[in-house]
């Protein structure tokens, strides 16, 4: 049986990779071209999100290849899941305009900015309508502090994932104004790649725990970096970072 019995979304932004533009260690420049998708660490290279979910997974198809009206978007895919009910809108983002990127992504989260995408006669809601979303790319928090307008949310918080180095630290006093539910961020510094995020879906799906999403991404952050699964369940965290005496 289906773990849902109607449409639900998810809403993956993508700040792609940027030697020039982002404080990160440089990689080489074929992958670390912020303008260029098809080649980029977090999009077209292997593990990037396109490839993975377009070549390395059986559970998820490409729908199609969606021409944005935002300029900075310079690829946008939709992912339909092979069983469920369920699509994903990937956007990579020009890395240059990762501030955006990371912005839109908390709005977001927030359940503000709406997007709706067609598919066969079928209107699917995505940014802030979205039921998951997600950030990866690099941890541009550690550059620059954004200043949003959050508004209340009434209805169920919304379900965010944020693969990106020490997103718990940097993304915690934006998510919590957000009033959204993070599922899985991060305490360390890691590699923002595909595989982690499809781990971490495939625990939303089917309902689980926020400590079993964690332990899948711990388990397939393992399988690929090869770090060790101690290390590697050190590095993923669900939920807010309980206060202690020294907190306060």
């Amino acid at each position: 049986m289906s773990a849902y019995s109607q449409t639900k979304t998810i809403h993956v932004f993508v700040a792609l990779c940027d030697n020039i533009h982002q404080g990160i260690v440089p990689v080489p420049e074929k992958i670390g071209n912020g303008k260029d998708p098809r080649l980029n660490l977090y999009w077209g290279a292997g593990y990037g999100v396109k490839s993975f979910f377009k070549l390395k997974t059986k559970e998820w198809n490409l729908v199609k290849q969606i021409e944005s009206d935002n300029p900075i978007i310079l690829d946008r895919l939709l992912f339909k899941h092979a069983t469920e009910d369920i699509y994903m809108l990937a956007d990579a983002y020009d890395g240059e305009q990762i501030q955006t990127c990371i912005e839109q992504f908390l709005l977001a989260s927030n359940a503000q900015n709406p997007v709706e995408i067609e598919n066969k006669n079928k209107n699917l809601s995505f940014g802030g309508d979205s039921d998951l979303v997600a950030y990866i790319g690099h941890d541009g928090l550690m550059e620059f502090d954004v200043y949003l307008t959050y508004q209340e949310v009434k209805a169920k918080k919304k379900d965010a994932i944020m693969l990106a180095c020490f997103s718990r630290y940097y993304f915690s006093p934006e998510i919590e104004k957000a009033q959204a539910n993070p599922i899985l961020w991060t305490t360390h510094l890691m590699a923002p790649e595909a595989y982690t995020l499809k781990a971490a879906i495939d625990g939303w799906i089917k309902n689980e725990t926020g400590s079993q999403i964690e332990e899948r991404a711990a388990q397939a952050y393992h399988k690929y970096q090869k770090c060790g699964i101690r290390g590697a369940r050190n590095l993923f965290a669900t939920g807010f970072k309980k206060k202690t005496a020294d907190d306060w």
